[in-house]
Parts: structure tokens; sequence; C-alpha cells
């Protein structure tokens, strides 16, 4: 069984508020992007790597993440689409092109600006989703969650049965390949991976995960992600 990493990092990050897309920004002296890749690399469950990047950073990837840091797991980088959605069918598309899968291995799909995974996660997802066909990293909903429509409180659901998405999420080829068809034919835009394997009428199962897997999204995740870092390196 195979196991390959889409990585989206395509997007432009405007809630950061900086002229260089998050992805390249400086964390601990290495881009973001540099530490997410080379979680996958350092780890031997893991046979190949496609990064998806704007089309017109294509060229400055390769240069600047790839080669620079070493990243050889890399297969090729993907050419993002409008959306993440989009971002995430065209490297399925490349897979496909390459022959790099057979219909059950593991295709993981992990945010660029995640770069704080706990490795040991790694195997743990790729042997759930080789199980049960689909698994999501996530963690439990610390804070009470409001509904809210103009600015006028719903309803406030059961904190116990809510749980916040993260990533990678893993899935069989063959099942994320058709659920992302599946909405493409269907017009269906999700809110993550999952959700179009849900939209497809597929089960998904859950493998809890821990708070350091932040999303860097604001200047303040960066922060947190350095201090984060630094604590790591120190317990070494």
């Amino acid at each position: 069984m195979k196991a390959t990493v889409l990585v989206p990092a395509a997007g432009m990050g405007r809630r950061m508020g900086t002229s260089v897309n998050k992805q390249y920004l400086d964390l601990a002296g290495r881009p973001v992007l540099a530490h997410t890749l080379d979680l996958f690399q350092q780890h031997p469950a893991i046979d190949s790597i496609y990064p998806i990047l704007p089309a017109d950073e294509i060229a400055f990837g390769h240069t600047e993440i790839v080669a620079r840091y070493g990243i050889d797991k890399v297969r090729r980088i993907v050419a993002g689409g409008a959306e993440r959605q989009d971002s995430v069918r065209n490297g399925l598309t490349a897979l496909q092109e390459d022959g790099a899968l057979a219909a059950d291995d593991i295709v993981l799909i992990h945010d660029g600006a995640r770069p704080l995974l706990d490795a040991e996660l790694i195997p743990q997802i790729i042997a759930a989703a080789h199980q049960s066909g689909a698994c999501i990293v996530a963690i439990p909903a610390k804070d009470t969650i409001k509904q809210v429509q103009n600015r006028q409180i719903l309803s406030t659901p059961d904190r116990s049965s809510l749980w916040q998405a993260q990533t990678p999420q893993a899935f069989r080829f063959e099942l994320i390949l058709s659920a992302n068809k599946n909405a493409e034919q269907t017009g269906f835009r999700g809110t993550d991976d999952a959700s179009l394997v849900e939209h497809l009428g597929e089960p998904v199962t859950l493998l809890e995960g821990n708070s350091r897997n932040l999303k860097i999204t604001t200047p303040e995740d960066l922060l947190i992600a350095e201090a984060l870092l630094s604590s790591k390196e120190a317990r070494r």
C-alpha cells in the first residue's frame, strides 16, 4: 500500500495582512511550507508529495522550497485552481496522470499552512483510512458554539458532539476521486475534503489530534507557531 500526500498551498492568505503569501513567511528560519513538506519528507510511511501552488509560483516553489530544502519526495508541483476544492481536484488529476496510486492506495490531504502536525498521527490516519475508506484528524470543540444569523443567536448546539476538523484528511484514492467528481457534477462546494465524501453518502471516521496542529492564518498564529516550535526544539 502506497501513501501520497497532496499539500494545497495556493491560497493568498489575506488575513495575514502581508504582501508575502503565508506559506512563504519565515518560521524559525525556514518558510512555513518548507516545515510542512519536511514533515512528510522525513516520514517513512509517505512515498511521494505533491505540493499545490499558484501557477505563477511553481518555478519559485521548485527553486526556493523543494530544491533548497532537499524535499526529494516531491514528484511534481501542481498548479492550483480558483478555490481549494479545485486545487485538490487538480492534485488528484495529477496523481491519475502519473499513475501514482492504485484504487486502494491512500491519499492524504494536508494544509500547507499546518507545519506543526504530530508525525505520530501520520501512520495512524493512513491505517484508519485504509480500513474505513476515509478518516480525518480533529479535536473536540473547547468553546461554546453559537449558531448565528444577522448577529442574532439562533441556537447553542451541544458542544459534546462538536469537533473542529483539521488536516491531514486521508482517503482511499478511488473514494476521494469519486467524491471530487461527484461534487463537480452536482455543483457541490464543500468546506473540507471530508465533506465531499459525506456528500457522496460514504462514512468518514475521526482520529483525535491536538491543538498544536494549528493552521497559520493570522499574525498571531505565526507567533504561536514560533513558540511551539521553540518549545519542541528545547525538549530534544
